[in-house]
Order: C-alpha cells, then sequence, then structure tokens
C-alpha cells in the first residue's frame, strides 16, 4: 500500500512547525490463492489467514473438477481452469478495497503454472510458486486428466527455453517480484523444471529462490508445510512492508 504524505503547519505559541502527516491509502494489497491438480482451497485457507492479518484481502477458492465440483475433474481442461482463475481475479479485484497496485498471486504445482499464465492477462506484482508444474502448449483443449504423464515427465526433466512455452512466456515478461519454492525430493515437478522457470524470469524486479530440505511434492511432512507457510508470511510480509513504506510525494 502506499503511503500519502500531506504537508502540515503545526501552530505554538504564535509560530508555526512544519510537518508532515503521514496515511495508508484507502485501498490494500489482494492476494489469489491458486491450489494444485487433485487438491482444493483447504491448505490455503490456513495461508490467507496468516496473510490477511498483515493487513491484506485474500481470495482462495476451488478450481472447477475440484472441492465440490470433483465430479467434472474427468472433463475439465487447462483452458477452463484458466477461465476459473481469470473470474477468482476479477472477483478479488471487484472489491474496491483493494489496491489494484498490489495484487498478489501464489500458486502451488498446477495453480503455480495456471499463476504464471495469469501474469500475462491481469496485472499481477507479486508472484509465489511452490513447485510449479509446466506443460506443453499443445492439447490445451484435452482434459487435464488425460495429458500423457510419461511425456509430461520427460518435458519436464530438461531445461525449456522461455520461448517455447506459453507459461514461461508469461514469466520472460513478467517484471514483479518472484517467490519460487522448491521440494529437494520432488518426482512431479523436478529441479530442471524449478530452473526453466527460474531463468524465464530474468526480467522480474526481485528473484527469491528456497529449497525446502527433504520435501517431496505435496508436501506431506507438517514440518515442510510449517516451512513453506513460514517462506510464504515472510516473503509477502517483506513484499507489503516494502510496499507501504514508499513514498508518493517528497517531504
Amino acid at each position: 500500500m502506499v503511503t500519502r504524505v500531506e504537508r502540515r503547519t503545526i501552530a505554538v505559541d504564535g509560530e508555526g512547525m512544519a510537518g508532515a502527516m503521514l496515511s495508508p491509502r484507502a485501498r490494500i494489497p489482494g492476494v489469489l490463492f491458486v491450489h494444485g491438480w487433485g487438491g482444493s482451497q483447504r491448505r490455503d485457507l490456513g495461508r490467507a489467514r496468516g496473510i490477511a492479518g498483515l493487513g491484506c484481502i485474500c481470495l482462495t477458492f476451488d478450481l472447477r473438477g475440484h472441492g465440490d465440483a470433483a465430479a467434472q475433474q474427468a472433463t475439465v481442461t487447462r483452458g477452463d481452469n484458466l477461465e476459473d482463475v481469470l473470474a477468482a481475479y476479477d472477483c478479488l479485484l471487484a472489491n474496491p478495497e483493494v489496491d489494484p497496485q498490489a495484487v498478489g498471486v501464489v500458486g502451488t504445482s498446477y495453480g503455480g503454472y495456471l499463476g504464471a499464465l495469469l501474469s500475462s492477462l491481469r496485472p499481477v506484482h507479486w508472484l509465489a510458486l511452490r513447485v510449479p508444474a509446466l506443460y506443453r502448449d499443445s492439447h490445451w483443449q484435452t482434459p487435464k486428466g488425460q495429458l500423457d504423464r510419461a511425456d509430461l515427465a520427460h518435458y519436464r526433466s530438461r531445461l525449456v527455453p522461455a520461448q517455447e512455452n506459453r507459461a514461461l512466456r508469461a514469466c520472460l515478461a513478467f517484471t514483479g517480484d518472484v517467490l519460487l519454492v522448491e521440494s529437494e525430493h520432488d518426482r512431479h515437478v523436478p529441479h530442471a523444471t524449478i530452473m526453466s522457470y527460474r531463468a524465464a524470469f530474468r526480467h522480474a524486479h526481485s528473484m527469491t529462490h528456497r529449497i525446502i530440505d527433504g520435501a517431496d511434492h505435496a508436501l506431506r511432512d507438517e514440518d515442510a508445510q510449517r516451512a513453506y507457510s513460514s517462506i510464504l508470511l515472510s516473503w509477502i510480509t517483506e513484499m507489503v512492508v516494502g510496499k507501504r513504506l514508499s513514498i508518493t510525494d517528497a517531504l
């Protein structure tokens, strides 16, 4: 949140003291959470509560094919889910209290992939991606659950140039701040995929890369869950506080 500075003259004993009154702008940061394939907003809710405590407006939701709509999972496509994310973003920004110049997206696995795509379609200033998945651009309208897993594993095992992939091209164009979180023992999103994303963020304002030691893709260990929550909250705090300390008017 940007700080507003107003010059004031404070009267005392017939004289005037120069002063400045600093106050927050009316709008506050917004953070959108996007869960992974086969997941739900359940895990996001706990982390969103912590971030809301910083003075942010957070939105969690279940993608189509998940949560109460799990029956659709066999037919939902990446195109469908990207539309879901766009609708959720627009819902968040429809809140008049959200600052459109301070919007963050927190995406996990498939949600990280969708979050990267979202950044090319809507203004995003902070992008936190945990174990972001990567998919070929082809078969966009094939139900996501029907994609060839062996082919995906092969694709993710190599360093993919940014120009060859839609999500990575979005990362290449991104100029905000990035948090990239990797699991040490991830069998679904290997180190090569993380490095593909990292290499693509060459124009980011800042890049923070963290590895959770001993963690698997799903963070089944509670210590790994706590480690990620701590990493995310610390980073979001840094971003929000930095934004709030920015001054629009010179003293």
